[in-house]
C-alpha cells in the first residue's frame, strides 16, 4: 500500500472525499500503478458503507430523493430525454446497454417480464424484439406516460402500462406477476430506492400473496442499471459490492460482467446536460438470480 493511501485511511480521511481538482485518493492510487493501494481504498469504503448502516445513520449512498421531478415537465430532445433543470434522464448513448440488459431478462420468447421506469423506451423496445408474451411497465412521470400512449406502447402485443410510482403500484405489479425478468431503472431515486424495491421484490411478506416471490424460480433473472457512483470508479466499485452484499442477505446472487461503458461517450455527449452521470471506461452489468439455497 503506498504511503498516501495508508495515510488517508488512518487519518480517518472519509474514503470517498475529493481534492479541488475533483480527484479521489483512489484516483492517485489507480493512476499511480498503486493496485494494493486502491485495492485497499476501496474495502475501506466498503467497510465505512457497512458501519453506518449497522448504526442506523445515513449513508453516503442514501442522498434526497428528487422530489420535483414528478411535478416538472420532462422534455424529449433528439438523443436525449431531460428534467426542467437539463438533468439527463435518459440519453441514447445508453442503448447497448440496454440492449444488453434486455437479453439478460429475457433470454427466449414468450418469457414474462417488468420493466420499472420507461423514461425513453429503449429496453422496452429492445424487450418487445424478444416477443415477450407479458411486458409491465411503470412509469411515474406524466409526460412520460403521455408520450407512451401517444407512441402507441398501450396497444403493443402483451404490454400493461401502470402509471404512477412503483412504490403505490405494488399490488397490482404482484396481481400481474410473477415475472421471469425484472429491470429498474427510474430516475429521481437513489440506493435507499433501490434498496426498498429488492426488499419489495424479494423479501418474502407476511400474507400468503405476499410470499410468492415476483420474480419466478429457480430461473427468475433480474437487472438494474447500474450507475452507481458513475462519475468516479472508486465509488462505483464500492457501490457494486454493497448492493451485492445486501441481494445476498435476500437470498439473490449478483455477478457483474464489464462492458465498455463509453464506447459513445465524449465531450458532445453530455453538452447542454447539467451534470455527466456517466464517466466510466467499463460498466459492470449486474444479473441477479435467485441462490440454490433460496431456490
Amino acid at each position: 500500500m503506498s504511503k498516501f493511501s495508508l495515510f488517508v485511511i488512518e487519518a480517518g480521511i472519509p474514503w470517498n472525499a475529493l481534492d479541488i481538482g475533483g480527484y479521489t485518493a483512489g484516483d492517485y492510487a489507480e493512476t499511480g500503478g498503486h493496485d494494493a493501494a486502491y485495492d485497499a481504498l476501496v474495502q475501506a469504503g466498503i467497510r465505512a458503507e457497512m458501519v453506518l448502516r449497522m448504526l442506523n445513520q445515513k449513508s453516503t449512498m442514501d442522498q434526497a430523493a428528487n422530489e420535483d421531478y414528478l411535478s416538472q415537465p420532462v422534455e424529449y430532445s433528439g438523443d436525449r430525454l431531460v428534467d426542467a433543470e437539463k438533468n439527463g434522464v435518459m440519453m441514447s448513448w445508453e442503448a447497448p446497454l440496454m440492449e444488453l440488459h434486455a437479453q439478460t431478462i429475457c433470454s427466449k420468447p414468450g418469457n414474462s417480464v417488468l420493466n420499472i421506469g420507461f423514461g425513453m423506451g429503449i429496453i422496452d423496445t429492445a424487450l418487445q424484439a424478444l416477443k415477450p408474451t407479458k411486458h409491465v411497465i411503470v412509469e411515474a412521470h406524466p409526460d412520460v406516460y403521455k408520450h407512451m400512449k401517444d407512441e402507441g406502447w398501450d396497444k403493443k402485443p402483451g404490454v400493461h402500462i401502470l402509471f404512477g410510482r412503483w412504490q403505490d403500484k405494488m399490488d397490482e405489479i404482484r396481481a400481474l406477476g410473477p415475472y421471469d425478468g425484472i429491470f429498474f431503472d427510474t430516475f429521481g431515486e437513489f440506493y435507499k430506492d433501490l434498496d426498498n424495491f429488492h426488499q419489495a421484490v424479494f423479501a418474502p411478506g407476511d400474507d400468503a400473496e405476499k410470499k410468492t416471490p415476483l420474480l419466478s424460480k429457480p430461473n427468475g433473472v433480474y437487472s438494474f442499471f447500474n450507475g452507481l457512483g458513475g462519475d468516479h470508479k472508486l465509488f462505483h466499485e464500492v457501490y457494486c459490492h454493497i448492493v451485492k452484499a445486501d441481494l445476498l442477505k435476500l437470498g439473490v446472487d449478483t455477478q457483474y460482467s464489464q462492458v465498455s461503458g463509453d464506447a459513445e461517450i465524449d465531450e458532445e455527449t453530455w453538452k447542454g446536460i447539467k451534470r455527466p452521470y456517466w464517466m466510466l471506461k467499463a460498466y459492470n452489468l449486474p444479473t441477479c438470480t435467485w441462490t440454490r439455497e433460496s431456490s
